[in-house]
């Protein structure tokens, strides 16, 4: 038998909801990680202290006790890994695997035990069903009744809302009231949320981006307190799921982000990060509300009592040490702009930034998006919608979500690229934009196998009008492309108009001129071309100018024989016609391009 057993697909109950992920045995722990939300449990081996296998709605499911009174249940084995398991625990952890039915007989009368954090409700020594009290709300109590209220989990299809237990009345000579005792043992362990004491320490006014506004924020030694001019909040450590801190474009402002499950409720909307903003030039002096001995005792060193520094150091120091959790901050990802680590971007409408992190993608701040590199099938480089100054960055996780992070600026393309592809992503447009990377950054449509014509066409007419090859009496083939839509192609020999009119006097010249200003200023762009050539023509004598007059005119001669040329032959009434030889070749919607093969007759 080898060193560690895997399992994939083992299910893990979450408030009335399952989520998959992987479970691990090896001789030093038992590690399950969830699919969905990447949270790890990490059992030492030392501490197991029971192992039952249970027959449940998914299979077979094992329930795992440790000595420090916690209780963790994973669903989803086969029958036949019973044997693997079994033999594994007595090798590695010394711990028999027992095995336990459930009693299925519908009894709605029995025997309530309270062992750590679950209640299990028995009949005849068979567990009935089991409640994590870590899932009750509220507990309410009447006469002779115990009334159980559930957080609600909004992945779930069906939530259980509450349980009622009938507790009956104990013996008269008992001083305990049974129904206060139930009460008692449940709230003990349930995550009923209960503001006893003093706070640990207070920041006030801190500004909140999600849920928008300002709130003190109260820290306790198991729960955080918002508390605002309109909505309070109280949420329990256990809820934190990650930390992160992250810079600012502007260099001068911090966010600090908290992500939650399950979210924080305000009527029908939920907030699954809260989101801080600092000011970098904040400065604070804290001072925490327990002695320099309990501070010690409690947080080894984590936390003194007496505390200075920047506000957001201070707020994201506390919260690590409470929730002990890692701060996540952005990793060697530099965007095109000085020492920015993010990128601009929009997402549903809302501009924001993205953050490139180590083990994954993090946008803030509306909505707040949080993508892990492990629940992402691929991503996609995608040419804007509105303009060819910005592209989109489209992320596909494995459960078929997309994402797409519009207007993003062209300069950022190299950045992201590199970063994507050092990160091993799969890109779905890996070969054609490796390609379009190689010259200058330019950036172009990201679907491989569709020709744009018309752009093409623009493309071509941009270059001719560059290179001065538009004028009237010129024989040579210009190559145009159009596009042809049509199903059946009747257009083998037919005529064209020319493309353009007679240029002016002044476009002649700047033709036959512009080799010689490109020679005379290298590197000159084509607006400093033309800005130089008005120069230049204005600085021109008025013989020269005349010369060049005459050859307009005589173009315009040509251009007006032309035409009536064209309309004789049966053409429009406003050019002349220049005949055209298709070629087809496959377009879209099974359109065909035709190519020009004979100049103007």
């Amino acid at each position: 038998m080898g060193d560690t057993l895997e399992f994939n697909e083992i299910y893990q109950e979450s408030k009335g909801s399952w989520n998959d992920g992987r479970l691990r045995f090896s001789k030093q722990n038992v590690v399950y990680k969830s699919s969905k939300t990447g949270k790890v449990d990490n059992i030492p081996a030392a501490e197991l202290s029971q192992a039952t296998w249970r027959r449940v709605c998914l299979g077979h499911g094992i329930k795992l006790a440790t000595s420090t009174g916690h209780v963790y249940k994973y669903d989803g084995f086969r029958d036949t890994d019973y044997e693997r398991i079994s033999e594994f625990f007595k090798a590695n952890y010394k711990v028999e695997l027992t095995e336990k039915d459930m009693c299925v007989k519908g009894w709605n009368w029995g025997t309530a035990k309270f062992s750590g954090p679950l209640l299990s409700f028995d009949v005849n020594d068979s567990s009935v069903f089991e409640i994590p009290l870590a899932s009750v709300s509220q507990c309410a109590t009447g006469k002779n009744e115990v009334t159980l209220e559930f957080h609600q989990n909004d992945d779930a299809e069906v939530s259980l809302m509450e349980v009622r237990f009938y507790v009956p009345p104990g013996p008269a000579d008992e001083g305990a009231d049974p129904v206060e005792a139930f009460a008692a043992n449940v709230l003990s362990k349930a995550d009923v949320i209960q503001a006893t004491g003093d706070a640990v320490c207070v920041f006030k006014e801190l500004q909140c981006l999600t849920p928008r506004g300002r709130y003190d924020i109260l820290i306790y030694p198991a729960f955080l307190h918002l508390h605002g001019k309109t909505f309070d909040y109280k949420i329990p450590y256990t809820t934190v799921l990650r930390l992160f801190l992250l810079p600012h474009k502007d260099q001068r402002q911090m966010f600090f982000v908290i992500s939650l499950d399950p979210p924080i409720k305000q009527g029908q909307t939920r907030y699954h990060f809260l989101i801080l903003l600092f000011s970098k030039e904040e400065e604070l002096r804290l001072t925490l509300n327990m002695s320099e001995e309990e501070v010690e005792k409690r947080y080894e060193g984590k936390l003194s009592k007496n505390m200075s520094g920047s506000l957001y150091e201070m707020v994201s120091r506390v919260m690590k040490a409470l929730v002990n959790r890692k701060i996540t901050v952005p990793g060697n990802f530099q965007g095109n702009t000085p020492g920015a680590q993010c990128i601009t971007c929009s997402y549903k409408a809302q501009s924001g930034l993205l953050y490139p992190l180590e083990r994954g993608f993090i946008y803030v701040h509306k909505p707040p998006v949080h993508l892990r590199f492990e629940e992402i099938s691929c991503v996609n480089f995608a040419r804007g919608t509105t303009t060819t100054r910005s592209f989109d960055f489209e992320v596909e996780t494995k459960q078929g979500n997309q994402f797409t992070f519009s207007s993003i600026e062209r300069e950022e393309y190299g950045k992201l690229f590199d970063f994507v592809n050092a990160k091993k992503l799969n890109i779905k447009n890996r070969g054609f934009k490796e390609g379009m990377k190689s010259k200058n950054n330019e950036y172009s449509d990201s679907d491989e196998d569709q020709h744009d014509a018309y752009l093409e066409r623009m493309k071509a007419e941009g270059k001719i009008r560059e290179e001065g090859d538009g004028s009237n009496d010129s024989d040579e083939d210009t190559g145009d492309l159009y596009l042809c839509t049509c199903d059946m192609c009747v257009c083998s020999c037919f005529s064209l108009p020319p493309l353009s009119r007679p240029m002016s006097s002044y476009m002649l010249w700047l033709n036959s001129s512009r080799e010689h200003i490109k020679s005379e200023n290298p590197g000159i762009s084509i607006t400093e071309i033309s800005k130089k050539a008005g120069e230049m023509w204005k600085q021109i004598g008025k013989d020269d100018k005349e010369g060049w007059d005459r050859k307009a005119e005589e173009a315009k001669k040509n251009y007006e024989k032309a035409m009536k040329e064209y309309r004789e032959n049966g053409g429009g009434s406003s050019t002349p016609s220049k005949k055209y030889e298709t070629t087809h070749t496959p377009g879209e919607a099974g359109g065909r391009s035709c190519r020009r093969t004979d100049s103007l007759s």
